[in-house]
């Protein structure tokens, strides 16, 4: 009997330094990777009436392995981004 593949929780941070001159290059590749995300929070500084220039995406990713892999290097492709996975494996 052939075995089964443990599944595993990728979750994906992405940090965002600039995201008035980034955010629409990170939708873009979110959105073409949209299949892949299972959850999207986002998160980003807040002073007063201004959001501030600095943000933090986190995703739950499905889907195959080399999907993850070429989200990340996507965004890490995007200057002022940097992003990062954790994988727990169950």
């Amino acid at each position: 009997m052939a075995q089964r593949r443990k599944a595993s929780h990728v979750i994906v941070a992405i940090h965002v330094t600039d995201r008035v001159k980034q955010a629409s290059r990170v939708q873009e590749l979110l959105t073409r990777y949209g299949s892949s995300i299972k959850t999207r929070i986002g998160l980003h500084e807040a002073s007063g009436t201004a959001a501030g220039p600095n943000g933090v995406i986190l995703l739950e990713l499905i889907g195959a392995e080399r999907n993850c892999h070429a989200i990340i290097a996507s965004l890490n492709a995007i200057a002022g981004v940097e992003a990062k996975s954790v994988v727990f494996e169950h």
